[in-house]
């Protein structure tokens, strides 16, 4: 029971962060690990539990998805689906030895990508046109590295979209919110075949998700960004010195 109610609050909290900047990652990832979870099966496990989140954030961003090109939006989420199915396949080959020596790397580079988010958009906005628009030599690489970890995946698609040239917000935020949803759907599937995925806890955490999602917008009226940003940084440098000495124990 403590380690359900432990679970909950971690998908609550990863919820909150993911509806306003991201990073619940850092949260729901560590605390199935803490539990006890194989460091494999806790990737697979933190990726589906977080797939309520994003469809509901994306039913949020309805109205915006709904005025993209159609054929554009299929092409972009067969071109993400098939990516995630490559990197999720990936990691149904690691082995728990091998993903727990890459964990404390990739939380590392998540981490930083979160913090430089802002800057990273920028340069790609500056750059827009430099790269084929709506290609998919760059939407596999990062559909990959979202199946096969999904920390930092919002803000890398985020960048992205900049670089293709996009400019509303709300149109790209609510591409992130579909195309992460379609990864997980590929992901749930391919990790459910290979039997990677904790169903108790992912459930009970999948709930918590929801809950935090839905209060999300709310605290972000009253939570001042910079401090949120802090706070998501000492968590994910935190989170990487763990397993750091995890690995070195």
């Amino acid at each position: 029971m403590a380690d359900l109610i432990l679970v909950f609050v971690a998908g609550w909290l990863g919820g909150i962060l993911n509806a306003v900047a991201g990073g619940g990652t850092f949260i729901t990832f560590p605390a199935l690990v803490f539990i006890g979870v194989p460091e494999v099966a806790a990737n697979a496990s933190a990726t589906v539990a977080a797939m309520p989140g994003y469809l509901s954030s994306a039913i949020g961003f309805r109205r915006d998805i709904a005025e993209m090109d159609r054929s554009l939006l299929l092409r972009l989420t067969g071109w993400t689906m098939l990516g995630g199915a490559v990197g999720s396949g990936l990691l149904l080959i690691s082995s728990n030895a091998a993903f727990a020596a890459l964990v404390p790397f990739l939380l590392l580079a998540a981490t930083l990508v979160f913090l430089r988010g802002a800057q990273i958009r920028e340069w790609a906005a500056r750059r827009r046109g430099a790269v084929t628009a709506y290609g998919a030599g760059t939407m596999l690489p990062v559909a990959i590295y979202g199946g096969f970890f999904n920390g930092g995946l919002g803000i890398v698609l985020l960048a992205l979209f900049a670089l293709w040239g996009m400019t509303n917000l709300h149109a790209m935020n609510g591409l992130k919110c579909w195309l992460s949803f379609a990864l997980s759907v590929i992901s749930l599937v391919i990790f459910t075949v290979g039997g990677k995925i904790v169903w108790g806890p992912t459930l009970v955490m999948g709930l918590g998700t929801i809950a935090g999602g839905l209060i999300g917008p709310v605290l972000a009226r009253r939570i001042p960004m910079p401090a949120l940003r802090i706070l998501i940084a000492v968590v994910g440098f935190g989170t990487t010195a763990i397993f750091f000495l995890r690995l070195l124990a």
